[in-house]
C-alpha cells in the first residue's frame, strides 16, 4: 500500500531531490520506491533494527537512529519529506513539533506528505499496543498553515490510507 500515491508524489519534487524519509523503518517500500525514482533519500527511525536493516539495503543512504523529534537531520534543507504511517503514532504536541520542523526543513516549493485519517479519532496500534491518534483534516490544516505551510489536497488509496499533500509556498507551489 501507498507505493503508487508516493511514486506520484514524487513526480512533484526535483530530478534528483533530497527526501527525507520519517519513520523510514527498513526502507520497503517508501524509501524504496523513493530511490527508484532517482531522488536522494535519507531515513530517520528509532529503531536500531529497523536503522540496521535500512542500512544492509540502502548502503548509500544517509540514516540515522533517534527518535524523529530529535533528528540533525532537520539541520539541513529537503526538497521533500515523507512520514508514511507515522505522524498518528505520535502524540499530538510531537505532532505539532514535526510540522513545525518540516516547515523548516523545506525549501521553497518543497513537498510534504503524511498519512493519518481524515477524521479525528483515537486508537490502539495494531503493531505496538500504543495509543494513535489523528488530530483529523480541519486540525492538521490549521497546524499547516500556521507554520506557513498549504494543506493543497488530500486523498486515499486503495487500503484506505489517508494522505495528506503540503508544499511551502513559492511560485511552483500548487495542488498536487
Amino acid at each position: 500500500m501507498g507505493v503508487a500515491t508516493v511514486r506520484n508524489w514524487a513526480e512533484s519534487l526535483p530530478p534528483g531531490g533530497s527526501v527525507l524519509d520519517l519513520g523510514c523503518g527498513h526502507g520497503m517500500p517508501i524509501s524504496k520506491a523513493l530511490i527508484d525514482e532517482g531522488l536522494t533519500v535519507y531515513g530517520i527511525d528509532a529503531s536500531p533494527s529497523l536503522i540496521a536493516a535500512f542500512r544492509l539495503r540502502f548502503p548509500n543512504a544517509p540514516v540515522e537512529c533517534s527518535a524523529i523529534e530529535d533528528s540533525q537531520f532537520f539541520a539541513r534543507k529537503f526538497d521533500g519529506i515523507v512520514a508514511w504511517g507515522l505522524m498518528f503514532l505520535l502524540a499530538p504536541d510531537v505532532q505539532a513539533t514535526l510540522i513545525h520542523k518540516v516547515a523548516l526543513a523545506l525549501r521553497p516549493g518543497g513537498r510534504f506528505l503524511f498519512t493519518a485519517p481524515h477524521q479525528a479519532c483515537e486508537w490502539p496500534d495494531n503493531l505496538t499496543g500504543q495509543k494513535s491518534s489523528s488530530l483529523g483534516s480541519a486540525t492538521y490544516r490549521k497546524m499547516v498553515e500556521s507554520e506557513g505551510l498549504a494543506l493543497v489536497g488530500e486523498t486515499e488509496d486503495e487500503g484506505q490510507n489517508h494522505y495528506y499533500f503540503v508544499c511551502k509556498p513559492d511560485s511552483a507551489c500548487s495542488a498536487v
